[in-house]
């Protein structure tokens, strides 16, 4: 790997956070996520109201409907199976090497970043509570399927009888708000010319969830809102000794050393020189 990828000496001299306590910080963050997803159940007559008015709404301001996506899997089998198991199989896995990579190979970028994630997922519980939301798979206003009990694999049973998620939490989406924190994180913390293609990742769960009936239009709008609204405030808090958040891709060294070619790099002593030039000119005045 070359300097574009490999992590530059500030930010491999930042000291990491303990692993005991970041393990027990993540591990807290998902359980949170899955409790905190139990308290939502049993709005079943709210759920289903609030997936009408979101139904509705979408129409109103004419947002492109979701069997658009979902008829583009249904063209073949193997697609909407490729689409379930993505849908049922990234999603936590994805975010969980995300946070582990930037801890052992991005120090610099780990704290914000879990905070980020974090503080959308709170929210996000907060939403859950106070607008239970049925999917699109259970609404038969949409005409739409759920393709994962039709042709495999599925991660929810029956509502009355799953008490392992709440599937009435469809809003906002933490599937593509994680995703796109993912993408983000992974822009930020890299050097890569090709590092943009990260962002196929919010993509495709946006499609997933999507054509596969679990989640609205709507449900990625306000994830990806809500995530802006975190990185707005989190980022200016970054610790002063952080690498310094950017998106672009450093310069070549070869590239700068050709520009400066022949041309004699000022030393400290040249510079203290041309200060005390301009002082006694300034003086002679």
């Amino acid at each position: 790997m070359n300097g574009r990828t490999e992590p530059s000496e500030a930010e491999t001299a930042i000291a990491r956070p303990p692993l005991v306590r970041e393990l027990l910080l993540v591990a807290g963050l998902f359980l949170v996520y899955k409790f905190g997803r139990q308290l939502a159940t049993g709005h079943t007559a709210e759920a289903f109201r609030n997936a009408d008015r979101v139904w509705d709404l979408e129409r109103a301001v004419h947002l492109p409907g979701e069997d658009s996506v979902q008829h583009l899997l249904l063209h073949g089998d193997p697609l909407v199976h490729i689409a379930n198991t993505y849908y049922a199989a990234v999603h936590f896995p994805a975010t969980a090497a995300f946070l582990i990579w930037l801890y052992l190979r991005r120090p610099a970028h780990y704290v914000w970043a879990r905070r980020v994630l974090a503080a959308v997922t709170a929210a996000a519980l907060v939403v859950h509570l106070a607008f239970p939301l049925a999917p699109p798979r259970m609404l038969a206003a949409t005409g739409l399927i759920d393709t994962g009990q039709v042709y495999g694999p599925s991660v929810y049973g029956p509502p009355q009888t799953d008490h392992l998620s709440n599937q009435f939490a469809a809003m906002p989406s933490l599937h593509l708000g994680w995703a796109l924190m993912v993408a983000i994180g992974l822009i930020v913390a890299t050097r890569s010319r090709l590092r943009w293609l990260w962002l196929l990742h919010p993509l495709l769960t946006l499609l997933v969830i999507v054509g596969t009936a679990n989640h609205y239009w709507l449900d990625a709008i306000v994830a990806t809102a809500m995530l802006g609204i975190a990185l707005a405030v989190i980022l200016p808090q970054t610790s002063a000794g952080a690498t310094p958040i950017s998106l672009r891709s450093p310069r070549p060294a070869s590239t700068a050393a050709g520009r400066g070619a022949g041309k004699p790099v000022p030393t400290a002593r040249d510079e203290e020189a041309v200060d005390e030039g301009s002082v006694l000119a300034g003086a002679a005045r």
